[in-house]
């Protein structure tokens, strides 16, 4: 749903409490991920998750990130 440098919230049908740490794996554009993080917020079906550190996909997390900035302000000037 959305991402940052330090997170990620997603839908999903796990059960996963509070607190726990988890592993995910996704796609993003410049390429698969698969990162560890804790379960931070839970509402019905959405999570909100806390990356832990993953130095190997940190950069395809940041270069995701940057780039969805800058095609959210360029949106915005339109």
């Amino acid at each position: 749903m959305d991402i940052s440098e330090s997170g990620v919230s997603a839908l999903g049908k796990l059960e996963a409490p509070l607190g726990e740490f988890v592993e995910l794996q996704f796609m993003l554009p410049y390429g698969p991920v698969t990162v560890y993080a804790v379960v931070r917020q839970r509402n019905a079906f959405g999570y909100g998750f806390q990356f832990v550190e993953s130095h190997s996909m940190h950069a395809i997390i940041q270069t995701t990130c940057q780039n969805l900035r800058l095609e959210q302000s360029l949106v915005r000037r339109k």
